[in-house]
């Protein structure tokens, strides 16, 4: 009888608490690739660093989706679970493609606005990562609404400095260069929208439950 309720019901409190690791992680591989950008000479590294905290997240998501296959009846709609560990597993592997990417391509040097993206990029996780920490209280707590529009906010200021930074790189004259730069830039930026796309996730959840 008891494995058969275990089965019905999740274990809510370890399902949250592996969103929550999940989370954690994206913020400290976005606090990684700040350290990447600020010490340049030591950027293969942080690579292996960031490497090492996607690999882990991986883990995580599978974990997620482990734990609602085990179940029948989740805290939350499956889907919306689901989504929120695949996005937020998206923003870690975005920034691992960055980091990847400065390898690969040989970049000796960071490039003008990287630092200041990733610097905001940072901030995007801490909202994504209290997002995600509130939300076995999600039915009570329509202040997380707020944490969703400070996303959004950040991700318009990530989108402004990849413009300016694209508008500048095409002023240069070196086409390899620009092909390279412009593709790192798009990588970094697509993290920040990766972390809209969970706080779309959760403010669709705070709305369902109002």
């Amino acid at each position: 009888m008891g494995q058969w309720l275990s089965w019905v019901k999740s274990n809510e409190k370890q399902l949250f608490g592996i969103l929550n690791n999940l989370a954690k992680k994206a913020v400290e591989t976005s606090e990684v690739l700040i350290d990447l950008f600020e010490n340049f000479d030591k950027a293969e590294d942080y690579h292996n660093k960031i490497k090492k905290l996607e690999r882990e997240a991986d883990g995580l998501t599978r974990s997620v989706f482990a734990e609602l296959n085990k179940t029948f009846i989740t805290p939350l709609d499956r889907e919306d679970i689901q989504r929120i560990a695949s996005k937020t597993d998206d923003v870690i592997d975005n920034i691992e493609g960055v980091s990847g990417r400065i390898s690969r391509y040989h970049i000796t040097s960071t490039p003008p606005y990287m630092l200041e993206i990733a610097k905001e990029l940072s901030k995007a996780t801490k909202e994504v990562e209290y997002m995600i920490s509130r939300l076995k209280n999600v039915k009570g707590d329509k202040t997380i609404i707020n944490h969703c529009r400070n996303t959004s906010d950040l991700e318009h200021t990530i989108d402004d400095l990849y413009r300016t930074a694209l508008a500048q790189l095409f002023e240069t004259n070196d086409a390899i260069n620009i092909i390279k730069m412009k593709d790192l830039y798009e990588v970094l930026e697509t993290a920040s929208d990766k972390c809209v796309d969970v706080a779309d996730v959760v403010e669709d959840i705070v709305l369902k439950y109002a």
